[in-house]
């Protein structure tokens, strides 16, 4: 059952065939989307993230895949989704987690800028959306992060 406060997420249904080099359809995808935008509370997620999707999402049933007999139910979604906004947050929030239990701290000014320190040797993360760039004093520390 939908709750009280959530206008649930439509889905819909995208088509697409992957062409070979001499023209021919060599693999038919298909893919669910949800489309629209679900309001709970207040949150529009069209216009903002949902805090490392705490927040409950809820999807209609796909079309075609409807319940007869629970036409009025929804799907809650379980995790961050790809193409919706709280999906890099999420994943920036993990990431940063990871980090700062692994030693590093947080820069003061820039929040996406993280530093860890080992003896004399220092090693810069920068996480922007879904790409880390990172460098240090020292080879092996370096390494150690790209592994």
């Amino acid at each position: 059952e939908p709750p009280p406060n959530c206008r649930p997420i439509g889905t819909k249904w995208v088509f697409k065939n992957e062409q070979g080099e001499n023209g021919t359809v060599v693999r038919n995808k298909a893919r669910l989307v949800a489309q629209g935008f679900c309001q709970k509370e207040g949150i529009d997620y069209e216009e903002t993230f949902a805090p490392i999707a705490q927040e409950e999402v809820y999807v209609r049933q796909p079309p075609g895949f409807e319940s007869v007999r629970f036409l009025d139910r929804v799907y809650k979604l379980r995790k961050a989704l790809y193409g919706l906004k709280q999906a890099p947050r999420a994943w920036y929030a993990r990431l940063k987690s990871f980090l700062l239990k692994s030693g590093f701290v947080m820069g003061s000014v820039d929040k996406t800028l993280l530093l860890l320190s080992r003896g004399g040797d220092t090693l810069i993360v920068q996480i922007y959306v879904d790409d880390i760039i990172f460098g240090g004093s020292s080879h092996a520390l370096v390494s150690s992060f790209a592994e």
